[in-house]
């Protein structure tokens, strides 16, 4: 019997200021509201203050970003091309230090910061500088010889991040806009502003044009602010569907072009002829990956009745091998739940879900007694009708039902507000086929799940949201067409 070593990454690789300010025109400035704590959800500690932007602050952002619009948007693509690739490189060298940053700032494990976030990020900025001196080859109107027609940029984006995947978001953002010729003024979530504001110093380290990217930190009432600014062309924001209406309420009428990637309540179908242990590992992926803070989590199991039995006694030995902890330890599974108002929301759900007569379970873990922690838990027994399967959790929770027909399948799936994504399992290609032509999800992944890729576009149906993010519609959304 092997006995666990914590495999323990280093903090010191990270140079964690006091506090942080505002990044306007290229400058690191002070912040004109009161500055708040962000802290680490593994230990509670105080990691440092950060600034918050008021509404003045916003508008010296979007000034500085209307400006450098005029320089920016004139460089040939080629141009801007040189400085996305070069932030792109300085991702990937400074690729440790982001991580470690991620996971100190976010709960997740970094494994997940380290293996699948920051290759991501830098992977949009690549994929989006290639496209930079494309773009009259993408689809959108070609120029003619005086330069006349073809797509052209929008002008200053504003843009607004989650707290799930902080680094990876932005960079799905502020690629595309720099690309198509756009500027950026962007606000992190208030929970994890610390990658976002150490993207800022590398935006420096590229020689970045001033104004070019802009970062203003706060809470909900700065996002407001971006959002509602009348010099702002283009609006992007990824969250709750609550907030998403808010937004598309507030930038109607206005001209404003706007995409929304909101929530999700996915689908993950699993059929009989099924590999079975692909199957748990998809699941496990599905739903446990960053703590099922996923907007396209499959929180929903459905499985055929068959082999509910079978699938359930392998799923539920595979939990029990999942390591709950510290978010620096290599061969933690499972980290921190982002804030304590997460962790109240994710208990109030679960609570709620056995009262309404589903059937909890959770394998044996020790919780941390410091930090914001949830175990891996799955709910049986659950009806269509019962708030764990109709609302998103955001947590490492699964609700699992049961269907006999692939008939029965679509339309458990489809009996959701959202519409974000949802995945397959079966041999049979024609089968997976059929069923992506019915699902009504954005993105359809077959016997694997949460596969992402910066040439595919995301995004989702109904209460998920409209517009592309990734590929070349995720260029249209920073373009006027």
């Amino acid at each position: 019997m092997f006995e666990y070593a914590p495999a323990p990454e280093s903090r010191d690789i990270v140079d964690l200021r006091s506090s942080y300010g505002l990044f306007i025109n290229g400058e690191f400035v002070e912040g004109s509201g009161a500055s708040f704590k962000t802290v680490n959800p593994a230990t509670e500690e105080t990691l440092a203050e950060v600034a918050t932007a008021t509404s003045d602050d916003v508008d010296r952002a979007v000034q500085a970003a209307r400006k450098a619009f005029g320089v920016w948007s004139a460089l040939p693509g080629s141009e801007r091309a040189k400085y996305l690739f070069r932030i792109a490189r300085l991702i990937q060298e400074r690729a440790r230090e982001l991580a470690v940053l991620e996971s100190l700032d976010n709960g997740k494990p970094i494994r997940e910061s380290r293996d699948v976030d920051l290759p991501l990020v830098a992977a949009h900025f690549f994929y989006y500088a290639g496209w930079a001196d494309k773009l009259q080859y993408a689809g959108f109107g070609r120029r003619t010889a005086d330069g006349q027609g073809g797509a052209k940029p929008l002008g200053v984006a504003g843009q607004v991040i989650p707290w799930n995947f902080p680094l990876l978001m932005l960079a799905w953002k502020i690629a595309p806009a720099l690309a198509c010729g756009n500027t950026v003024v962007l606000k992190p979530a208030e929970t994890t502003p610390l990658t976002a504001l150490l993207f800022a110093e590398i935006c420096r380290q590229a020689d970045l044009p001033p104004g070019v990217v802009n970062i203003v930190t706060g809470a909900g009432e700065t996002g407001a602010a971006v959002v509602a600014h009348p010099d702002v062309n283009k609006v992007a924001f990824t969250g709750s569907t609550e907030v998403g209406r808010i937004i598309a309420r507030s930038v109607a009428g206005t001209g404003k072009k706007l995409t929304l990637e909101l929530g999700g309540k996915a689908a993950n179908i699993v059929f009989d002829d099924a590999a079975i242990d692909q199957a748990v590992e998809g699941i496990v992926n599905g739903i446990f990956f960053n703590q099922g803070h996923v907007c396209c989590a499959g929180s929903r199991l459905l499985v055929q009745e068959s082999i509910q039995e079978e699938l359930l006694a392998a799923l539920k030995r595979r939990l029990g091998t999942l390591r709950l902890g510290d978010p620096l330890d290599k061969n933690t599974d499972i980290g921190a739940i982002n804030s304590a108002e997460q962790l109240a929301k994710i208990r109030q759900l679960s609570d709620l879900g056995e009262s309404e007569g589903a059937e909890r379970w959770s394998p044996a873990c020790e919780l941390p007694g410091k930090g914001f922690w949830f175990p891996p838990t799955l709910f049986t027994g659950v009806a269509q009708s019962h708030s764990i399967a109709r609302e998103e959790i955001f947590g490492p929770v699964l609700s699992v039902l049961t269907f006999r027909t692939p008939a029965e399948a679509v339309e458990k799936a489809n009996n959701t507000p959202y519409g974000l994504s949802a995945g397959v399992w079966t041999e049979k290609g024609s089968r997976i086929l059929w069923m992506a032509d019915r699902l009504r999800a954005g993105v359809v992944w077959a016997n694997t799940f949460n596969k992402f890729d910066p040439a595919s576009p995301f995004g989702g149906y109904k209460e998920s949201g409209y517009g592309r993010e990734g590929g070349l519609a995720g260029l249209e959304a920073y373009l006027d067409v």
